[in-house]
């Protein structure tokens, strides 16, 4: 799928430009993602040109992952560096983008109503840390979202966290061996043209399998080379979840944060079994 890199507010508006109602993560080695219920777009609505007089835009911007009833998992890249009227939404929808595009038809001028119409209203929690150090980040976010209203509209398994420590645990031998795939909402990887490179697709949930590369005190690298038979994150895909499979079970174990600028090789993802990441998410959901 997708990789996703430090996008502000500008940044993700010049990649959505070129999004189509069409697949998204990297075209190679991907597939649609319907059963992955528990992964979501993260939807902003915002003033995009400094005018209050004109309509605030609606657009996905990010991936992120339910891990229980009310939060929604993504990175703090994602909820940080936006217009002060900015309003996060989320989506389980497998298709935001055809959503969005029905809802800009049926109430065009109303962000707020389009947004609404394929989401769900929620609260940003950034990490105060963030931005980190490059060894550490504290790339991490949540949105707080009303349990019975997301209930209502989807139904969905939250993802399993993994425990303290368990990949250094692991090892790279153990990390290795297990099963790894990433899922998101981005784009494709770079499409030469005649005014550039462009990343096509996005606004659709995919997944892809990628394979474990290296892990670090805050990262686990993973590869997403064709010839391995891998796919791999890109340009929206930020925030959203890299799945190990591990004693059968699947863990959610990072999310995505950056990589290459072409969406072909590596993608870098933020572990969820630190002490950082854990110290974070504890006042929000419980913790294995």
């Amino acid at each position: 799928m997708a990789r996703i890199t430090a996008v502000t507010a500008a940044a993700c508006a010049a990649v959505l430009a070129t999004a189509l109602p069409s697949s998204a993560i990297n075209s190679y080695n991907a597939t649609p993602a319907p059963e992955r219920t528990e992964v979501g777009a993260l939807i902003a609505t915002w003033d995009d040109d400094g005018d209050p007089a004109t309509p605030d835009r609606a657009d996905w911007v990010c991936s992120g992952t339910m891990i229980d009833d009310d939060t929604f998992l993504t990175a703090g890249h994602c909820t940080t560096d936006w217009p002060a009227d900015v309003r996060f939404y989320v989506s389980l929808d497998q298709d935001v983008q055809a959503g969005l595009d029905a809802a800009a038809t049926r109430y065009p001028g109303d962000p707020a109503a389009q947004a609404a119409a394929v989401g769900v209203q929620g609260t940003a929690h950034t990490d105060p840390a963030y931005p980190g150090p490059s060894s550490d980040p504290h790339d991490i976010a949540v949105i707080e979202l009303p349990a019975q209203r997301m209930k209502a509209r989807w139904s969905f398994t939250p993802a399993t966290l993994p425990t303290a420590g368990q990949f250094d645990a692991l090892g790279p031998q153990g990390l290795d061996s297990a099963e790894w795939f990433v899922a998101g909402y981005g784009t494709q990887e770079a499409v030469n043209g005649p005014g550039g490179q462009t990343h096509p697709g996005g606004g659709v949930r995919m997944k892809a399998p990628v394979t474990f590369n290296a892990l670090n005190n805050a990262w686990i690298r993973l590869g997403m080379t064709a010839p391995q038979g891998n796919g791999g994150a890109c340009y929206g895909d930020s925030g959203g979840p890299n799945f190990a499979v591990v004693a059968g079970r699947t863990v959610l174990a990072a999310t995505t944060i950056t990589g290459d600028t072409p969406c072909y090789a590596t993608n870098v993802t933020y572990r969820l079994d630190t002490p950082g990441a854990r110290a974070f998410l504890s006042p929000y959901v419980k913790l294995p």
